[in-house]
């Protein structure tokens, strides 16, 4: 029987440096409970100027892949459904597709700047850079998160960024991750779930964002809607794997009419697209009122239309035959698509406003599985957390811990008897007819899109955690 894992699925804590012994129970709850404001933290957790430190590298570096063809292991699938293939777990990454998702909140500050925007149109940009920089982290992750169990959970709150989230793996077949994230001051609300359509496509594996993304500010009345670009990992076969994103992003705000339409461009001829996001922003009476530009790997920035045109053409002079040879000399290599040569930083258009910069990687991100400085504290475990989690969050998952700690070996056994004890409950329920219950998310109705979507219905932070299922 072949293990149910769906390959390159995501194709999208409460932590510290140093020890938390002798830290109560209580003083965890005090840092995790919500109770409509943002919490100063009373001194217990170990802080740097104010603010709580989170971990800077992972305990060991990632194990080489290098020495494990992806082919050896497709070769012997095809005809076979590409949800059925099991992957060797070298390919993996040390996170969950839940944390995978958490991180669309490392650029939280994009949020509260647009909260604190009295014009529309402004505000657009600001969450169209947010949807954008959603998608950053995803840069050169060739690594493959964990599929999440059915009822897996995680929860994280950043008392810096103002933020508090839980997630829940709601539905196995298919594959749906449900999120929602709330501001501490009462701000805004960000939710959404995800289940990616996946496609092989013989050198490359494509994956369809399926799912709402929903950004709630409170404040303004205001809700806006929109679904990640596709993303496409390449050279599943042969040559370095490599990323991009492309396809249209949507935004609209449902109570003003504003919308944004973002076109994340495939690398296009000679590569010269590569990364790059361009689009505009229009009003409910569909006047430009400015243009987004940039790349989702750098930054992004706004311009007036008039000004963006003119640079564009003054831009095109003369650059018909620049690369009048480059075809041919890039056809060479017909078995492998190498990666473009990444094209000059993006041209800033004079008159521009910087909406959003990524942040530099830490130097040995490299040698970590290309995480970000964000993603490298995903799934730090604390002593006395355990009092204070869900047991069926991400942090407890031993094939997950194993790999982070170096132990491939005991990862692999683990991952596969969570696989089996997760397929064998699936049995059990239907032997006795019963149906799955999700315990922190309901199926309805979204308001904005009037389409199906998973809702938060409440009471994860209570901590009232009886009757979790046991699935680690």
């Amino acid at each position: 029987m072949n293990n149910e894992d769906e390959f390159f699925d995501a194709v999208t804590g409460l932590d510290s440096d140093e020890s938390y012994e002798g830290v109560s129970e209580a003083s965890f709850k005090d840092a995790l409970v919500f109770d409509g404001s943002s919490k100063k933290n009373n001194g217990s957790v170990p802080q740097e100027n104010g603010i709580k430190k989170h971990r800077a590298s992972l305990p060991v570096p990632m194990f080489p892949r290098n020495t494990i063809s992806v082919w050896s292991i497709l070769k012997k699938c095809i005809g076979l459904e590409l949800s059925k293939i099991t992957m060797p777990i070298v390919f993996n990454e040390p996170l969950s597709f839940l944390q995978r998702i958490t991180e669309y909140m490392e650029h939280t500050y994009l949020i509260n700047r647009a909260c604190s925007l009295s014009d529309s149109i402004e505000r657009m940009q600001a969450v169209a850079a947010f949807a954008v920089s959603a998608v950053a982290s995803q840069w050169d992750r060739t690594g493959k998160p964990f599929n999440p169990l059915l009822g897996e959970t995680f929860e994280l709150t950043r008392e810096d960024q103002g933020f508090r989230l839980v997630s829940e793996q709601v539905s196995h077949h298919p594959p749906v991750s449900a999120f929602h994230a709330e501001s501490l001051a009462g701000d805004f609300v960000f939710h959404g779930s995800i289940y990616p359509k996946l496609r092989f496509w013989g050198k490359s594996v494509e994956a369809e964002p399926k799912g709402t993304i929903t950004l709630e500010l409170l404040k303004h009345n205001e809700a806006y809607t929109w679904s990640n670009p596709y993303c496409c990992v390449n050279n599943i076969i042969l040559g370095k794997l490599w990323i991009e994103q492309y396809g249209t992003v949507e935004i609209v705000n449902h109570s003003t009419g504003d919308k944004c339409v973002l076109n994340f461009k495939s690398r296009g001829m000679f590569g010269k697209e590569l990364h790059k996001v361009e689009g505009y922003i229009l009003d409910k009476s569909k006047k430009k009122h400015c243009v987004i530009y940039g790349k989702w790997t750098e930054c992004m920035w706004s311009v007036d239309p008039q000004a963006y045109e003119t640079h564009k053409k003054s831009e095109k002079k003369g650059d018909n035959k620049k690369h009048k040879n480059e075809e041919q000399e890039g056809a060479e290599n017909d078995d492998a698509d190498d990666m473009p040569e990444v094209q000059e930083t993006v041209c800033v258009v004079p008159g521009s406003t910087l909406l959003w910069r990524i942040d530099s990687r830490p130097a040995h991100s490299t040698m970590m599985y290309n995480f970000t400085n964000f993603a490298m504290s995903l799934n730090e475990l604390e002593p006395g957390m355990e009092a204070v989690l869900a047991s069926t969050d991400c942090r407890f998952r031993p094939d997950i811990r194993a790999m982070e700690n170096g132990n491939m070996d005991e990862a692999s056994r683990e991952k596969e008897r969570l696989e089996e004890k997760q397929r064998l409950a699936r049995t059990e329920r239907a032997k006795s007819e019963d149906e799955w219950s999700t315990r922190w998310f309901q199926m309805g109705t979204n308001p904005y899109t009037g389409c199906q979507d998973w809702i938060y219905s409440g009471g994860y932070f209570s901590r009232n955690y009886q009757d979790l299922p046991d699935i680690y």
